[in-house]
């Protein structure tokens, strides 16, 4: 019975980390989409300064589940998913202004804004795990 319950225990593990890798892999993967995005808006004043605020909040998803891997202690690493779900509604503000003041295409902010959702909900889902094993 115990190499059973090792067994399933082995199973978990592999499937958190295919999530986290994955969770990190589709952040990556946003990034270069947001990059591409950016470079496609209009060069106008308004464009420059929310580009620029988009593309520190939405590549810092990321950079702060990366830095989450190297945490010295299980509260570094919750801090840094916390930092990665807070630039990520940061993006969704970001992606909604540009979306509605209608500076770049609809349909692509809408796909964005999906991805961005769908990692935000990842990160708020693993967050509310590590919280739960206090």
């Amino acid at each position: 019975m115990r190499k059973t319950g090792q067994k399933a225990k082995v199973k978990m593990q592999n499937h958190n980390s295919k999530f986290k890798s994955n969770l990190k892999y589709r952040s990556y993967k946003f990034s270069l989409a947001l990059i591409d995005f950016i470079d496609t808006l209009p060069n106008e004043r308004s464009c420059w300064v929310i580009s620029d605020q988009l593309l520190r909040s939405g590549t810092s998803v990321g950079a702060n589940l990366v830095e989450a891997t190297a945490s010295s202690s299980k509260k570094e690493f919750k801090k840094f998913h916390e930092i990665a779900l807070k630039s990520a509604n940061e993006t969704k503000y970001w992606l909604g202004l540009l979306r509605d003041s209608k500076k770049g295409d609809r349909e692509l902010i809408n796909q964005l804004l999906r991805e961005v959702g769908e990692l935000s909900n990842m990160i708020a889902a693993g967050i509310l795990r590590m919280k739960g094993k206090k």
